[in-house]
């Protein structure tokens, strides 16, 4: 029996005519013809200019190109900056400038931010996609004349993305780039997921439910093409619509955020029993602690298929497989055979099993840098481990349990007050849709907490209905984590991934009070 071929170029040279990515709209393209416009891409970008270490920035929709584009980027020693297309144009610019691009391919969906953004950074090249930007020059006509056929001198590249940040502007990735063949390390992204028990040589589709300028979003996508798994793509992510791709293509498996539970356990039992889910092996999650109740519910709904990691843009990590969660509710797991974790307090000093700190990783010779940022990088990193700021503990048995962002932790009469046990409660009620817990300026405890909260559709904001959440909360939180009041909102400000950006609802409070202590994005 063969061993099959692991890794995108191997798998597309030897199954050119297996799927390797549908669109969001349905459009499909072979492995085949996704590796011949990877070679020509690392031909034409290579043509322009382009040498080993330079950056080319991407600002597309999820499709075809971008994946292509990355397996380009790896073959040709580049580093590829996928960028998010909400961010206003003296972001993008700041992006672009940083991370000094060469590039930046951009859809003609969004032409003048693309514009703006590249005039104000001087980038060199400029592609368009899907239509014409003022000043771009189409992707069809650059990489037209070039020849699909294996570039010479191959090495492997990777993604430099950007970090949402703590406080201030957003910080590059940066890994250092090795002149080493691109299947070595195709191999290695391709045998990550066997952390999750999927094997070389199993089929599988991948439906990829978030953009693909996340970082996890990205790698988990293309590390199934290495596998030789088909890529199901979504634009805009909707309970029903990912039911219905599940149910469509049979997917196997999936990249998830705890949000995105929340929203289909809202579904009713009728709409959920429309589609069939039972082709799930591994639906893997991270990006937030989720609630245990949810989790439950989603575990009894889908089965035994449900995977929680812990880790970042920088690294990671830690895996729960379903039973070790069942055993240990809450739990993110033990360290990935390449990892450990250390939790410290702020003297940077170990602390003892089940006492909350700073958690800190290690990932073999794993090494990163915030790009053009020493002070960043010398603090994120002491004796080979670095932070990305979660705080939380390890029980007697090393199993990690997150709290939160320790820049979101609340601070209350001297008394530490994690929110995403707050909102975990708060999501308890049928009415309550999303939530954000934060703290805002008390004249005597310093910090108190308050609620955000998202109604589900059909409800409409009140005192009543904020007394009838508040009043749910009795018996499952101490009095001190309580909310005093909670204020309505049409709905939270969450990226694409889920991601929820609570600074943009803290801020105004503090800001009122004449400042504050800042916190996460």
């Amino acid at each position: 029996m063969q061993p099959p071929e692991i890794g995108f170029w191997r798998h597309a040279a030897a199954h050119r005519d297996a799927l390797a990515v549908v669109e969001p709209d349905g459009t499909e393209f072979t492995f085949g013809a996704l590796l011949d416009l990877t070679n020509q891409l690392t031909h034409a970008l290579r043509g322009a200019g382009l040498t080993p270490g330079d950056s080319v920035a991407v600002m597309l929709p999820n499709g075809h190109t971008t994946l292509a584009l990355f397996m380009a980027v790896a073959q040709a020693g580049f580093y590829l900056t996928p960028i998010n297309w909400h961010l206003t144009a003296p972001e993008i610019a700041y992006i672009l400038r940083d991370s000094e691009a060469k590039a930046i391919v951009a859809s003609a969906r969004f032409p003048e931010l693309a514009r703006a953004a590249a005039a104000e950074a001087e980038v060199g090249v400029r592609l368009s996609v899907g239509g014409a930007i003022e000043g771009f020059t189409s992707l069809a006509t650059f990489v037209g004349g070039a020849t699909t056929s294996t570039p010479d001198a191959r090495r492997t590249g990777t993604t430099m993305t950007y970090t949402s940040g703590t406080t201030g502007r957003p910080k590059g990735v940066r890994r250092p780039l090795h002149d080493i063949a691109p299947e070595i390390v195709s191999t290695q992204q391709a045998l990550f997921l066997s952390l999750f028990g999927m094997m070389p040589g199993q089929p599988g589709v991948h439906l990829c439910v978030a953009p693909l300028y996340h970082t996890a979003v990205i790698n988990f996508a293309t590390n199934h093409l290495h596998m030789g798994h088909t890529v199901v793509l979504m634009d805009k992510w909707t309970p029903e619509g990912m039911l219905e791709r599940i149910d469509r293509y049979r997917v196997t498996n999936t990249h998830m955020v705890p949000t995105m539970f929340v929203r289909l356990l809202k579904l009713d039992d009728a709409t959920r029993a429309r589609f069939d889910v039972s082709s799930l092996s591994h639906v893997i999650h991270g990006a937030a602690p989720c609630p245990i109740d949810v989790k439950r519910r989603m575990l009894d709904w889908w089965g035994p298929c449900i995977f929680e990691y812990y880790a970042a843009s920088e690294g990671g990590g830690t895996l729960a497989t379903p039973a070790d969660w069942v055993a240990r509710p809450g739990t993110v797991g033990k360290p990935w055979p390449i990892s450990q974790i250390r939790i410290l307090d702020d003297a940077g000093e170990p602390v003892a099993n089940g006492t909350p700190g700073t958690v800190w990783i290690r990932m073999g010779d794993h090494r990163f840098e915030y790009h053009r940022d020493k002070d960043k990088t010398s603090n994120a990193w002491r004796d080979g481990f670095f932070t990305v700021g979660d705080a939380g503990y390890v029980d007697d048995a090393g199993f990690l349990f997150l709290c939160d962002r320790k820049a979101d932790m609340i601070i209350a009469g001297g008394v530490n007050i994690y929110p995403a046990e707050i909102e975990a409660a708060l999501l308890e009620h049928p009415k309550v849709g999303d939530a954000a817990v934060f703290g805002i300026p008390d004249e005597e405890l310093g910090e108190r907490v308050h609620a955000v909260v998202e109604l589900q559709p059909g409800n409409a904001p009140s005192e009543a209905v904020a007394a009838e959440i508040l009043a749910s909360l009795g018996g499952k939180l101490a009095k001190f984590k309580t909310p005093r009041a909670i204020d309505f909102i049409d709905e939270l400000p969450r990226d694409p991934n889920g991601k929820l950006y609570k600074r943009k609802l803290r801020d105004p409070y503090w800001a009122a009070h004449g400042g504050g202590p800042g916190g996460a994005t």
